[in-house]
């Protein structure tokens, strides 16, 4: 087995999207692509006039969005008919496939947002597969608890706890872990998978070698390996996300994702022609 080491640690940048959201943006920057992950976003402020105008109708289609609220609430409605509400500790699960047109809106005019979403590629063989979710309920999640540390299981599994999305074409691992000061977090991972960590809140070292300080909000992309070690040098929270490289070419065209340009013309057409949503 090979310990897994500190590639890169990416300092988010700020971006806004929607209607004006404001948020870091740490991959679809630099990386610009980190296969099979096309964005992470974190969006969070407890000034309203950073999240109010929410994310208005618009389309995706190629893609599969993640999104996964640490506080607040967020109203969804799409072209399928589904709606929802969002709230602390939920997560959607949204593969648009062919395509979708949806809305994120806040449900809330006052107080904490704060949540993650993350774009996951698609095959070119789910490119244009129907779109469908995973809803997952707060009291649907499963964890881990110890004295050390709590494993929030979304994606994977960590001991005895699988999370709820199963039988994934990248063979996902998402897990969100708090890890008490002066201890350890200790997982097998794929050597197969691309994975990184996103520190929410705390400092933490990774593997064995030195690297620079690391400590809130920040995006750390881990070399290619088995054992991952992750130490708590204050009590800290953060991600742990990974999954199988798709290894395909990459057209991309705002919010579609296919495989090449011809595609991305044929995304917008649909999408202005209103033959979009099949």
């Amino acid at each position: 087995m090979s310990d897994i080491e500190v590639k890169k640690i990416i300092e988010p940048t700020p971006a806004s999207d929607g209607a004006g959201v404001k948020l870091k943006r740490s991959i679809g920057v630099e990386p610009n692509y980190f296969d099979p992950f096309l964005m992470l976003d974190e969006f969070g402020s407890e000034n309203s006039e950073d999240y109010i105008a929410g994310f208005p109708p618009h389309p995706h289609r190629g893609i599969e969005t993640v999104t996964y609220m640490l506080a607040g609430d967020f109203e969804h409605k799409d072209s399928t008919g589904g709606e929802g509400r969002m709230t602390a500790g939920d997560v959607q699960w949204m593969k648009t496939g062919s395509g979708i047109i949806h809305s994120e809106m806040p449900a809330m005019k006052e107080g904490k947002l704060h949540g993650f979403q993350l774009w996951i590629n698609m095959p070119a063989k789910l490119k244009m597969s129907k779109p469908n979710y995973i809803y997952i309920d707060a009291d649907q999640m499963k964890s881990y608890k110890d004295g050390e540390k709590i494993v929030k299981v979304i994606a994977g599994k960590y001991e005895n706890v699988e999370g709820p999305v199963k039988k994934h074409n990248v063979e996902p691992v998402y897990f969100d872990v708090e890890l008490n000061v002066d201890k350890e977090f200790n997982f097998e991972l794929p050597s197969t998978h691309n994975s990184f960590i996103y520190l929410i809140e705390g400092e933490i070292k990774i593997g064995n070698h030195q690297h620079q300080k690391v400590e809130n909000s920040k995006l750390i992309i881990l070399e290619k390996g088995d054992k991952l070690k992750v130490y708590g040098s204050t009590n800290a929270k953060f991600l742990l996300i990974a999954g199988k490289p798709i290894g395909e070419q990459i057209a991309r065209g705002g919010p579609f994702v296919m495989n090449t340009k011809q595609e991305i013309l044929q995304a917008v057409e649909d999408y202005h022609k209103g033959t979009f949503v099949k």
